[in-house]
């Protein structure tokens, strides 16, 4: 008998708003490039542990792991930099999160600490970038194209989803599994 096995990642659910700014800044900044598929807006998130494949029975343990998060602050963020990573061969079109006050840094800290220590997470031995994929590169395409700057905007993001991750043809879709409201 075969266990299930779900591939599941926890982010940052971002306001409506902030989502629809960014769909439209992309779809004007990616004007007549080729071979980018752009993410839709209703999927834009902020990435904070990607846990890749997990077996299914684990889910409940790692839900309330991220029950850790409870007691966090808001974190207060404005959209950065539109950047292709990596910088050499992009795969993605990402925009940086700005953290000002390090809220985001320490809610991605605390998560990976007690992922980490539940055996569900191995942190990447780069430090975390905050940021947001709005595109994907297809294989072999090039992008050269200039970005324009990003819509300056603050929101907050009191919000943090497990998903389970879904992959197809077209791209991932995403489930949610659990959510955690932060301290006002």
């Amino acid at each position: 008998m075969s266990e299930e096995r779900i591939r599941l990642f926890v982010a940052l659910e971002l306001p409506d708003t902030v989502r629809e700014k960014l769909r439209d800044w992309r779809d004007h900044a990616l004007q007549g490039a080729d071979g980018v598929r752009p993410i839709p807006a209703e999927a834009m998130h902020a990435t904070l542990c990607f846990l890749g494949w997990r077996s299914a029975d684990q889910i409940d343990a790692i839900r309330d792991a991220c029950g850790v998060l409870v007691a966090q602050p808001v974190p207060e963020l404005a959209l950065g930099h539109a950047t292709w990573l990596p910088p050499r061969r992009p795969r993605v079109l990402a925009v940086e999160i700005q953290d000002g006050a390090g809220a985001l840094a320490r809610v991605q800290a605390t998560l990976a600490g007690v992922l980490e220590a539940g055996g569900w997470y191995q942190p990447e031995k780069r430090p975390y970038l905050a940021h947001i994929t709005v595109a994907r590169v297809g294989r072999g395409a090039k992008v050269s194209c200039e970005i324009p700057a990003v819509p300056l905007l603050t929101f907050s993001a009191p919000r943090i989803t497990l998903y389970r991750s879904r992959l197809f043809r077209a791209g991932a879709r995403y489930e949610p599994l659990g959510t955690v409201e932060l301290a006002a």
